[in-house]
Parts: C-alpha cells; structure tokens; sequence
C-alpha cells in the first residue's frame, strides 16, 4: 500500500481531498527504530516532525511509566511540534516499528483544517484520560478483577412456597448468607438479615412461606462488572449480596459485601456501619473521624475519582440520618412529616475531604412543626460539626430560618426566584441542587416539578448561565497555567473554584436549562447532551476535564492528610509530572470553550 493510501485512513489525513492527501505523502520520511529506541525524549529537543506509525507500536512514558501504546494509523509529537516545545513524555519504540515523518509546514497546514482542528482537540481529551487512568493503575489491580472471579459456589435457590424455617435450616447446613428464589416474576433474594427482621423481629412463624419475607426482583450484576465498581454499588443501595449473572444471563453465583472488603483497607462498609450503630453523638463524631482514612485507601486503591465523591455523600448521609434519629430520641416525634435535604455539593453527593454542611428542612403545615424543625435542625448541625463538617460560611444551613419552609412554601420560593432571576449566586449554586436524605416527605417531586418550568423562564435561564460564567479556568493569553501569585496559597492553582466548581455550574445550566431535574454533574451532562442542549464533544470534554480534576485533587487531599496537614484545593503544578501538567492545561482549556459557547448563546459579554 502507497504512503498516501495509508494515510486515507486514519484520521486526520482521511478528511483530506486527494490532492492535499497527496501533498502530504510527497513530505513524508520513513524511518525504522529498532525495540526499545527513544524517539522523542521527555524535557528533550522539540519535535521536528509530525509522527504516524505505520507498523509496530510504539509506547508514551511518563515518569517511568507506560501510560498508553500507539498502534498503526496512530500520531505523536503533535503537542511538541506545534507548541515548539519540548516534550512532555518519552517515546520509544516498543517493538520493531516503522514510522512516517511528516515536515513541519505541511503537518501545521493538515492540523489547521477543520478535521485537523477536531483530530486536536479528540488528542487532548484522550490526553486527560491517559493521565486519569495511569494515576489509577498505580492503585490495587484488584479493585478491576471482574466480580465474577470472586464466586465462590454455585448458588443455593430454594422454592418461593418453602417454609421459613426449612429455608434458614438449609441456609444454615449450607453455610451461606442468602438464598436465591427464582420465581415467575423475577429472582427474589433471602439473606440472614432479612430472617433477623422480617422473621425473628417480627415473630412470624416458622411455616410462613419465603415469598413473604424475601426481597422480590434482587437486582443482580454481571460477572464482568469491575470488583471496584460493585463495592461502591452496594455501598449506595445499602444491600450485602448481588447474585452474579453470566453472559447468557445464566446465574453463577452471589457475591458478598465481605467478599469485597478486602479491596481496600478502610472500608465504607465498615465505617458506615459504625456510624449507624454509633449510641450517641460521640460515639458518631468518634467514628466519623475515620474517614479521612477511608478516602485514602479508595484513592490509592484506584477507585474512579468521581465514585470516591459518592462514597463521601454516602457517609456523610449515614452520619446524618443517625443523627436525626437521635435528634428524635430527645425531641420526640415530629407532629408531622418531614424532610431534610441535602443541598449544593452534598445533594450532588461530590464531596472531597475538605467540605462543609449544606442542608434544608421541608415540612408539613402544623404550626407546631416549624417549632420542632427548628430543634431538629440544631441538633444535627452541631452533630455534623462535631463529626468534623464545619459549618457553612454562607450559612445555607436548616439552621436557617429561611431555609426551613413548608413544601408550598418551597416550591413558591422557587418560583419567585425564577422569575425575578435575581438569586445571589451563592444560594443558586446551592440551593437548585436538592436531594431528600430522609424524612417521609416527598420534597424532590414538588420541585421537580417546579424545575420543569424553568425553559419558560428566560430571565432566570440567564441568570443561571451567568453563575456559569462568574469563575474562570486559570490559564492566561499563552494558554500557560496561571497560578497564584501572593498570598497564602502564592504559586498554587485552585482546582475546586478554578475547575471543578465552573464544570458543576455549567451541567447545572445546561440541565435546567433543559428542565432536567438530574442532580449530579456527570448524569447532567449527559442528560444535557441527549437533550440536545450540548453536543457529544462537549459533553464528552467536560465529563473527562471533571474526572480528571477530581483525581488531582484527591491525590492532592490525600498527600496532606497522610503529612498530618489539612486537605485544601490548592495544587502546585510543579509537583505535577509533565504529562499531567499538560493534561491540566488542557482540561482548563476545554471548561473555558464551553464558557465561551455559553457566554454566546446565552449574550453575556465574558469577564
């Protein structure tokens, strides 16, 4: 095959006419490196040419490390080559591999096209996902064995009309924790725990059918779900035991919350169920002071940077429903229903170790409720304080008046801000972000439902678009980083405020802007996208910009704690390996064009 047939397939050179096609094989260089011949050289002299593999592979190391392979039809030194720089990882042949060189004027000319340009920025997001991923490797392997692996036996079913007492009798012989109950609608589930409270507790008579005490419609889990993420999985639902299903959808097996505890070393397991067991305010606070612990061992362990976000909501809801219940030990019962909700980053649950309380309490309309909301909510402010979550400086607390409210008198305060559109910025980026965390009262659907209005609000639209657009990505006119430069934190970058915080404000405006009511950033991004508020690059961009932001922040947070220094947001980039640093620059660049298009769409002039 010709240099210029090669070329027509692979991106960007497919996008090319034949002719420009043509100009660029008359450029080309072919050149043989040999197993293990350094191409380009970290910190080394730039890039004279634009590279294509045009047989063998070719291995990028950073810092020691084979962070990704390139194959036939792939490029490399294009950072290097436009930035006339050096650069910012190895390149060495990883077996015998044949390459075409292409000059510098002509590859300037192909990567300038409209493909070129689209080939550059795809680089770039695939750039952010190498580097996340190489940090996540680093972490125990375990955490990405397919859960199927961890089945010890076949499972053990038993019939939907077997007695209870014959059921635990079996589960005892067999020494298993569960039984699965296929039945015609679905596959039920029986564990110890269910036999604890559904049988014992309840004093229900040993010949009472399974059908009656078991969990119907078990939500089971494919065998070759990652360890990792089936942990987490549980940890959300609450639950000790997945059935396992092949590919087939043939049952394998069940795996267990023990099973999985030894992928890390501090386990949420554990510490949830502390917390939940926790006698009173001091035993919770004493519990909860092992969470820094935890998130380390997720975060060394590889967990995905965003789930460790989740983990920390999860936790911080344990500690807040068990306080509510002993809120209630010495109140009483409430005079009506009630609901706490978790606001700002605690109801998106993205919460890193340096975080503070964001909450609300929606009631029903006894007079004497609000009298008892307000008890309440002291009680579990101050518990959360204890257990280490400072107090908001903003003060968007239930500890607040006004942010105690009947249902109506929520979904009318809604309303009167999305009309008028003049919500502070601080209470939008908080108090549009809600989720119940216990509580029987249905709050989120009344504000759903107001939410679903807000495309026929314009002015707020606006407004929200505006919140988007306050904070700015750190990086100057020569698309450098730009660091701090007096102050405490001088020579530092702040991630939360600089990153992270504009990528959850821009989903938020994208979501509601939809009359979407998802909550978290990920799941609005993508709800945005398939609504066709945002297309696919800028969905796709932004979600791996957060991603990778949340890695370096965590890595960052966890390095401070094991020093015995408090966890900030403030990272020196000069601790950061040259691909990262690169990587950085480009999630950066990726939030501030999404700001732009959004700063066009919406007619606000950017700061």
């Amino acid at each position: 095959m010709d240099v210029a047939s090669f070329l027509s397939r692979h991106p960007p050179f497919d996008a090319l006419d034949a002719e420009a096609q043509a100009r660029v094989a008359a450029s080309v260089q072919i050149e043989h490196f040999p197993p293990g011949a350094v191409i380009l050289r970290e910190a080394g002299e730039p890039a004279a040419h634009l590279y294509v593999v045009r047989r063998g592979t070719v291995e990028i190391v950073d810092d020691g490390h084979v962070i990704d392979l390139l194959m036939e039809g792939e490029v490399f030194g294009m950072w290097s080559l436009l930035g006339h720089v050096s650069p910012t990882a190895t390149v060495r042949a990883h077996e015998d591999t044949l390459c075409y060189l292409i000059d510098r004027e002509v590859a300037e000319e192909v990567l300038e096209t409209r493909a070129g340009i689209a080939f550059v920025a795809s680089s770039a997001r695939r750039r952010i996902v190498q580097v996340t991923e190489s940090l996540r490797v680093a972490g125990d392997p375990a955490r990405y064995r397919p859960v199927g692996s961890l089945v010890r036996r076949p499972p053990v079913t038993c019939d939907p009309d077997t007695p209870v007492a014959e059921a635990a009798a079996r589960m005892a012989r067999e020494r298993v924790s569960s039984l699965l109950v296929p039945t015609a609608e679905g596959l039920g589930i029986l564990t110890d725990r269910d036999l604890r409270t559904r049988v014992v507790a309840a004093r229900l008579g040993g010949d009472a059918p399974l059908r009656e005490v078991m969990t119907p419609r078990a939500e089971t889990v494919p065998a070759t779900a990652m360890a990792g993420e089936v942990l987490l999985r549980m940890l959300e639902r609450g639950v000790h035991h997945f059935p396992v299903v092949g590919e087939e959808g043939e049952l394998l097996g069940v795996v267990t919350d023990t099973d999985l505890m030894g992928l890390v070393r501090d386990t949420p397991f554990a510490l949830k169920s502390a917390i939940e067991r926790a006698a009173g305010r001091e035993a919770l606070a004493h519990a909860a002071r092992e969470l820094p612990s935890v998130v380390a061992g997720l975060v060394e362990g590889g967990t995905d940077p965003v789930d460790v976000g989740h983990v920390v909501g999860f936790l911080i809801d344990a500690a807040t429903e068990r306080l509510i219940a002993l809120a209630l030990e010495e109140l009483g019962p409430p005079p009506g229903s009630f609901a706490w909700i978790a606001l700002g980053s605690a109801a998106r649950q993205e919460q890193a170790l340096r975080t503070d309380q964001d909450h609300a309490l929606a009631f029903e309309e006894p007079p004497e409720m609000a009298i008892h909301a307000e008890g309440l909510a002291e009680l579990v402010t101050s518990g959360l304080e204890a257990a280490g979550i400072p107090r908001c400086a903003g003060d968007a607390m239930a500890t607040n008046p006004a942010l105690r409210r009947t249902v109506s008198g929520w979904q009318d305060r809604f309303r009167t801000w999305m009309l008028e559109g003049t919500v502070g910025s601080e209470q939008l980026s908080i108090v549009f972000d809600y989720r119940r965390v216990s509580g029987a009262l249905e709050i989120e659907p009344a504000l759903d439902e107001v939410i679903r209005e807000a495309p026929t609000r314009p002015l707020f639209l606006k407004h929200l678009a505006g919140r988007a657009l306050d904070l700015r990505p750190p990086i100057g006119f020569l698309r450098d980083l730009v660091v701090r430069r007096r102050g405490e934190h001088e020579g530092t970058l702040d991630l939360k405020h600089g990153g992270i915080l504009i990528v959850g404000n821009l989903a938020r405006a994208y979501a509601i802007g939809a009359g979407l009511p998802a909550m978290r950033t990920v799941d609005r991004l993508r709800g945005a996208e398939a609504a066709g508020a945002i297309d696919a690059e800028t969905r796709e961009g932004l979600e791996e910009a957060f991603r990778f932001l949340w890695e370096v922040r965590l890595r960052h947070q966890v390095e401070r704690v094991r020093a015995g220094e408090p966890p900030d947001d403030f990272v020196d980039p000069a601790t950061l390996g040259a691909v990262a640093r690169q990587a950085l620059k480009e999630a950066f660049r990726i939030i501030a064009r999404a700001q732009k298009a959004l700063a066009l769409e919406a007619g606000i002039p950017l700061r």
